[in-house]
Order: structure tokens, then sequence, then C-alpha cells
């Protein structure tokens, strides 16, 4: 008899299919590069690819980026949007790993991180959310900085994507707001492969309301309730930071982009009496015993890496805890103790629910036939199953008033308009985590996350070597609000599959561990049993007006020369996927360096 392949593993054979070819006109040798430029963007990914773009708008204004991963044109696993779930643990991932974790009884569980131009929004799963009003204006309270409230951003979210009609055409006005959506060049839709628990979830929340309530666009800035999920799609392929953003300016003679190369270290150029370090050149290396090159920043070098890879470059560089470094044989350069540290994320826990339909998608992972038919449809056609994210509506809530999630604590949640848990819907068997694809039986798999989380871990190098990666601890599940919101969720999951429109069609039941945790504190042990990541990291060298990382534009602290432009200057995790966000601060922070260079 053979065996039946599961939800990755069938899909990370079929990868092995479409290798990559690189076609673009990149830069593959360190030999190729200038010695100087006016900036040299470390990284590019999400952040990255929108700093090479527009800071070579002005062609007098030449510009490097380096980017540890390969080239990302060529390589079709990453424009199909279902095949997202697959591509962590293959070559475009930093295939890292968590510290042991308390919270999830010790298991240590892979960390993805894209490693490929685009970064990140080349392998994540779409998700497009600007977050709610109020995240935005707690960011300028903590920045002390009126610019990152929502009045002053909103022109950058407008800037940085629209809204396109989704792959099969059809009128979802009643689904989005076109109002909320702007004109850039991220392409952003619902889904384009409407699938049969869509109606029903959608139908339900207009007619049980109240927590569960429709709500008909999440970029509105309200984020509570249930609605269509927004992803980076457009004509049933997957929009990035490369696609978007850097793929059309390759061939600008002001841009080089350099692949398969590593920043080790950033260089202090300031000489006395200046007593400021000037990190503005960065070394360069293609492999751990290859040699070094070495490339000056006229204006300024610019830490795009990642929320991993900015604070292990940092902490390289001499910046960072200096005790710390001082114990791993590096010279403080600047003492600033919170790089790498407020490491958060969101947990994520997969709720399975057996079903009476054969109307999900399960069986086109078990039968390579079907599969390969589905396929078929997306190459030649770009429709079908795999225009769309596994996941086509999504629900945010807030836990109820009163719930000892939240006694004696602080709302963790940003104002009145924003979340502390989701419910992502999938018409199918979802393996996310350790439990493998049923033989047979159909399935809805309901995704809980918590996403105004209170434990924070961190990110610290191990060792001087910058080809050694660093220690990297979530610590999910440290805190009580944590896994008791995580309970609320797989309540509220329980609650909403009970809705009349579910019992009349699919008549779902748990299944599994689901179906066992009986109790609260059994949900507990499920949660801490199962959980996995949504792979939304943030954080790691905040921005903040008293202590942090960055300053309000940006800036490290403490040095010239340098700044961060990526998720890790998040002062707080956002309570949304977080790509959109990343998208609009590296479009602010464009305006403040030409700005600051009175650059046109």
């Amino acid at each position: 008899m053979s065996i039946k392949p599961t939800f990755l593993s069938f899909l990370l054979g079929l990868l092995a299919v479409f290798p990559l070819a690189s076609l673009a006109k990149v830069l593959t040798s360190i030999n190729q590069v200038k010695k100087q430029y006016d900036f040299v963007i470390v990284g590019g990914g999400t952040a990255g690819s929108v700093l090479a773009n527009r800071l070579s708008e002005n062609r007098d204004v030449s510009v490097l980026v380096v980017e540890a991963g390969d080239n990302n044109v060529g390589n079709v696993n990453l424009e199909i949007p279902f095949l997202g779930v697959a591509l962590p643990g293959t070559n475009v991932d930093w295939n890292y790993t968590t510290t042991p974790q308390a919270g999830f009884n010790g298991r240590s569980i892979p960390y993805a991180r894209g490693f490929v131009l685009g970064g990140s929004s080349s392998i994540n799963l779409l998700s497009y959310h600007r977050g709610s009003d109020d995240i935005w204006n707690r960011w300028a309270d903590i920045s002390g900085d009126d610019g990152w409230n929502w009045r002053s951003i909103e022109k950058y979210y407008m800037k940085s994507s629209r809204l396109v009609p989704p792959a099969d055409g059809r009128d979802v006005r009643s689904y989005v707001d076109p109002r909320d959506h702007g004109y850039g060049p991220i392409e952003v839709s619902v889904p384009g492969f409407p699938l049969p628990i869509d109606d029903i979830v959608l139908t339900s929340a207009k007619r049980l309301g109240g927590r569960f309530a429709f709500n008909d666009d999440f970029n509105g800035g309200n984020f509570l309730g249930i609605g269509y999920m927004q992803s980076t799609v457009g004509e049933g392929e997957r929009s990035s930071g490369a696609t978007a953003y850097l793929n059309p300016v390759f061939d600008r003679s002001n841009l080089d982009v350099l692949v398969n190369t590593r920043v080790t270290k950033l260089i202090n150029t300031a000489r006395p009496p200046n007593s400021t370090p000037a990190l503005n050149k960065v070394e360069l290396a293609q492999s751990s015993n290859g040699p070094r090159h070495q490339v000056l920043a006229s204006k300024e070098v610019i830490l795009a890496a990642g929320v991993i890879g900015t604070p292990q470059i940092l902490q390289l560089s001499g910046v960072g805890n200096k005790n710390t470094l001082r114990a791993l044989g590096i010279p403080s350069v600047a003492d600033l103790p919170e790089v790498g540290e407020n490491l958060a994320d969101h947990p994520l826990l997969a709720n399975y629910f057996e079903v009476q339909s054969n109307g999900t998608w399960d069986d086109v992972l078990r039968n390579g036939d079907v599969f390969g038919q589905t396929m078929g449809r997306w190459q030649a056609e770009r429709q079908g199953l795999f225009v769309d994210s596994p996941g086509n509506t999504v629900g945010f809530f807030k836990v109820p008033s009163g719930s000892p999630a939240l006694r004696g604590i602080q709302d963790p949640s940003s104002g009145s308009k924003s979340p502390h848990t989701e419910l992502i819907f999938v018409d199918g068997f979802a393996q996310f985590g350790s439990v493998a694809q049923p033989a047979e039986g159909n399935f809805v798999t309901v995704l809980s996350a918590v996403v105004s989380p209170t434990s924070r871990g961190s990110v610290k190098i191990v060792s001087a070597d910058p080809f050694a990666s660093p220690r990297i601890n979530p610590n999910f599940f440290g805190t009580n609000f944590d896994v008791l919101a995580m309970v609320q969720a797989i309540n509220d999951a329980v609650s909403f599959m009970s809705a009349p429109l579910w019992q009349q069609v699919f008549k779902p039941t748990p299944f599994g561990d689901l179906a066992t945790a009986k109790t609260d504190a059994a949900k507990a042990d499920f949660a801490r049993l199962r959980s996995v990541n949504i792979n939304h990291p943030v954080g790691t060298a905040k921005m903040s007006a008293k202590g942090g990382v960055v300053d309000a534009k940006l800036k490290v602290k403490g040095v010239d020369g340098l700044r961060v432009v990526d998720a890790s200057i998040f002062p707080v995790i956002p309570e949304c996927h977080p790509q959109a966000l990343v998208y609009i601060i590296a479009e602010r922070a464009a305006d403040l360096i030409k700005s600051q260079h009175r650059i046109q």
C-alpha cells in the first residue's frame, strides 16, 4: 500500500520540478561592485525593494542593494499563491530554528524568513492588512512623532498598493471598499477562486453579528469582525516587493543589485576628533572563508535585513549590549542594550473539523493527477484553486470584557478598533504543525492566532562568525494572557462552526486533539502541544523616543550614517499580518532619506 503524501511533503516534492533560473540583470560577484555608492541597502527584501526603487528614481543617486539570497526572477514556485505554504524549508528560506520554547512544551520550531529577492514578501502567505488606525496612532505616541499617526501615514499606504480585480474577474464590491485602497505598485485582491465554505463564513457573520459581525474591508481601519482575506495577488500571481518594486527597475544604470552575498559587518569610518561613530561602510563576503570586500556609502547605509538579520548585523558591528558583545570579543561601538530584544510574534494553532462534504480541496493534496490538473490550469490560464493562498476568509476579535485573560493587566491591544485574536478559515486539512493529513475524509481547518501577544523574546548572536545563525527565542506563550487568549480563540472557532448554516451544509465536528479538549485547561494543553508560529516577527530594533534602537526618523541612536528600515523597528506588534506595514514604513523612510539629503 502506498503512503499518502502530507500537505507539505507533497507540495515540497512538486517544487523540485521547477528549478530556479536567474534571468534578470543582477550581479553575482563582489568583484562586480564599485567601491563607493551614495546608498548601500542591506537586504533586497520587502523594505529593501521599496527603498531601491524610490532612491534610484533620481539618476544622479547611486544605489547598491546587497541580498544574501538569490534572484527571484524565473522561480515559478514564488509566483503561485497557493504554494506559499510549501516554500519554508526550501532554498528560498533562511531555515532558522528557534530555541526550545517553554510555552510550547520545550519544542523548537522552524522560523521561516525569505532568502531571496523580495524577502519574506516572496515566500509569505500573502495577506495584506495595513493595520488599524489605532496601531499607527500608538506608534506616534511611542516615537514622539506625529508623522507616524494614521492621518500622516495614510498617503504612504495609498502610494504603496492598489486594489485589482480577483483572478476570476467577478464583481466583489459587496466584499471590499475601493475607497480604502490606493494607487501603488503592490497588487491586492480578494480571493479569485471562491470556495464552498466562503459563503457560509460570510453569511454566518452577517446573520450572527456581535463579535462575529461582518466587516466589508479590514483595510478601512477597523479590524474587528469577519470578512474576505485580502492578499498580494494580481492576475493569479504573487505580487511581492521584488515583482512590484525591484524587478521593474533592474535596468536603471544607477542601481546595482548583488545577490548571494552577506554583509558581515559595518565598519566605523569616523576619525578623531569626531567622537560619534560613523557606520557607513559595509564588509561583504560570499562564503564564510571567502575574501572580504568593502563598500563605502557616501550618504547612508540602510539596514533592511529583517527582524533576524538586522540585529545580527548590528551586534556583529559592535552595536548592542556592550557586555554581551565584549564576551564574544566584539569591541563596543554603541551601547544599545535593546538591540535584539523586544522580539514579538503571533502564535498559531490549527483546529481541525471533519465535515460531511466532498467539496473541500483535500483530494487535491492526496491525488497527484488532481494536483497536476490544478497546476496545469494555473499554468495555462492563471485560474483555479492555485490563484489564492489557502485561506479565503478571516476574522479578528477582542476577547470578551471580563475575560480572565485580561485580569490584572492593561489591555494589550492598540485601541477600540484593534483585536486580540484571529481566525482563518481553510477549506481543507491544512498542515500547520505536526499533525499529518489523514488518508481519508474531508476537513475544514480553522487557524487560530493571538495577534496582541504580550510575550517578548530576543535575537542574539552566539559568536563573531557572521555565517553562524543567531539564537532566536520568540518566547511563545510566555505570559498568561497569550495562553488564555488562544483558549478564547479555540472556543470562538468551535462556537462559530456551530452556527446554523454550518450545521445545515457541512455538519462540522471537532477532530483529533480539538475533539478531546473539553475544558479550557485541556484546550490550553492542546495549544501548548500543537501551536506553531505564523511568521510575523517584529521589534528587534525598536523605534522609541525613550530607549529603543532607532529614533523617529529610523536612525540608529549613537551612530552616524546608519538607518534601519524593516519590521525590526516596530515598537509594538500590530494586531494584523504585518506585510503592508513594512511597505508603508519603507515608503515613508524613502521620503525621510530624500529630505535629509535634498534629493528630488
